[in-house]
């Protein structure tokens, strides 16, 4: 949980916010199929559905106040991979940021999967 001071009180952000912010500005991504789980009983990557996608993103908080994202995602096949991690890290940084005003130290993208 992230805690925010002002002039009027303290505002706290729960991880289940930044998830689902980082999942939906991911998901409207040109290219991105959705979000990624990777099962730990069998190792298969597992498309999430669109209420879960909050899943495939993992954040961490840091000692300065900010937070580092990692999100998991499956792409459509034939898109240009570079190209799509750096629309997905600019897209995450954006909306966080607008929605919340917390400091985003890094977003890290991993590609687990390419789906038809």
């Amino acid at each position: 949980m992230v805690k925010l001071l002002n002039e009027n009180g303290e505002v706290c952000i729960s991880a289940n916010v930044i998830t689902t912010l980082v999942g939906d500005a991911a998901t409207n991504c040109f290219g991105v199929k959705g979000m990624a789980l990777r099962s730990a009983s069998d190792g298969l990557v597992h498309l999430l559905k669109r209420e879960a996608m909050g899943k495939g993103v993992y954040v961490t908080y840091n000692d300065d106040s900010s937070i580092s994202i990692d999100l998991h995602i499956v792409v459509d096949p034939g898109v240009n991979i570079p190209a799509i991690c750096s629309s997905i890290i600019s897209e995450v940084r954006y909306k966080v940021m607008l929605a919340t005003g917390i400091k985003i130290q890094e977003v890290n993208v991993f590609v687990d999967s390419v789906s038809l």
